[in-house]
Order: C-alpha cells, then structure tokens, then sequence
C-alpha cells in the first residue's frame, strides 16, 4: 500500500472516475512519498482512463487498485491497454496486470532497466494500432535524464502528460520544509520540475518539435499526474511550461 502520511491534501474522492470529456476519466489516487534532494516529499498521484472506440478501456499511469475502482472501471468495458509514460511511472502496473493479465503492458523509454513489470509492448512516436485515430502520442526527446511518451485524446482534445508538467498547490501542502523544497524544486508553477528541465541541456532542438506538436495540436486541457491539472487555456499553459524550448 501507498504511504498513507497525509501531508498534501490529497484531490477527494479518491479512487472514483471523474468524467472530463467524452469516453475519458481521470482518477485521484493516494499520495505517494517520493524521495526528492534528501527529503521525502509528498506526491498526489492521478490516472487518466479513456474508453476507445472499439469498447476497450486504456489506462495511463494508472494510480493503486482497490475493489471498488476496480468495478467502477470495468462497467466502462474489458481493460486492454497499461501504459506506462515513463521510466518512473511503473510501480503500480503490476497488480493491474495481474488482475488483468490478458491486457497489453506498454513500457516507456528506459523503464524496463527500473522495473519488475512484465511489459509486453514498446511505445513509440507513433501510436498503435489499438489506439490510432483516438490518441496521438510523441515521445519527448532530448532528456538526458528520462524520455516521457505525450498523448492527446483527440475526441475530447486531452493533452495528457506525467512529470512533464508538475502543479503542486502550495495551499494543500503541508509542512516549511515542504513547501520549500516544492519552490526550490518548481513543481508548484505547471512547470517541469527544474532538474528535469535541466536535463533537457544540449537537446533543446529535439523537445523544441514535441512542443510544436503539443500546441499545433490545439488541446482545450491538460491532465497530468501530480497535483492540479489544467482545465482550460491549454495553449498558454504549454507555452508557460515549455517556453525555454522554444527560444
């Protein structure tokens, strides 16, 4: 079970599909405590969950099962597609993928050197079959450090990312020294955290195309994993983040 220290006031109901568009959710998970320069850091996690066209459901970054979320998911159809974005997105698709073992596991650049997951599947720049037509998808290169698959929900125009855009709520956190560390760290502006920003030296060019594509796709939101997501203004809130690709 996920740490169960409460010290960023997690986004309730917890564990409960949350509609935000046509035939996609997201889904407030528990917080989890991620170790951040020297300190444990608080970290509320989300998933997103669409239902394609062909009735199978598509679960990205998904957050801890419990019973309850487990039933509520499967009355929108059969579950066919575990995606992890990234290298550290992977911690939770094991019990997924054990409840669901006839469902595709979908490993991220990197994450198969971190993981135990029995992935069956690599993401690409280009998305599968099973996916095509509703979700676009782009690899973010140019990180020294991790490379995260973006996608975009074309029926409800969803940007949907990971770490790449962090939202802390200074006001749900709890603690100085937390507080601190989320401004030294700049996961509270919808931004990347500063050292993953950092790592993206000398591959500027590379994120600078995955931008373009994020706002030439036009996306009305953005959902991302940790903290509040982004319901509005979606192109502003690209060029905030990522600005510093395109200079």
């Amino acid at each position: 079970m996920p740490h169960q220290k409460q010290d960023y006031a997690v986004y309730e109901p917890l564990n409960t599909l949350k509609p935000i568009g046509n035939d996609i959710w997201i889904v407030d998970g528990p917080l989890l405590h991620w170790g951040y320069a020297g300190w444990t850091m608080p970290f509320p996690t989300r998933m997103t969950v669409v239902r394609l066209p062909s009735g199978e459901v598509w679960l990205h970054s998904p957050t801890h099962p419990d019973e309850d979320l487990i039933a509520q998911i499967d009355k929108l159809g059969p579950v066919a597609h575990l995606v992890s974005p990234n290298k550290i997105h992977h911690v939770t698709l094991g019990p997924w993928s054990a409840r669901y073992p006839d469902a595709r596991v979908w490993a991220s650049p990197g994450v198969r050197e971190r993981s135990q997951v029995a992935f069956t599947d690599e993401l690409g720049d280009r998305a599968p079959p099973g996916w095509q037509g509703c979700i676009e998808q782009r690899i973010a290169h140019g990180s020294k450090a991790m490379e995260e698959v973006i996608f975009f929900h074309m029926p409800s125009r969803t940007l949907v990312l990971a770490d790449l855009i962090e939202n802390f709520e200074m006001g749900r956190l709890s603690g100085w020294l937390n507080r601190l560390l989320a401004r030294i760290a700049r996961v509270n502006d919808a931004r990347p955290p500063l050292d993953l920003q950092l790592s993206f030296l000398g591959g500027k060019s590379e994120m600078r195309k995955t931008v373009e594509w994020m706002l030439a796709s036009k996306p009305d939101r953005i959902v991302i994993a940790h903290g509040k997501w982004i319901e509005n203004n979606a192109g502003d809130a690209i060029r905030h983040a990522f600005g510093w690709a395109l200079r």
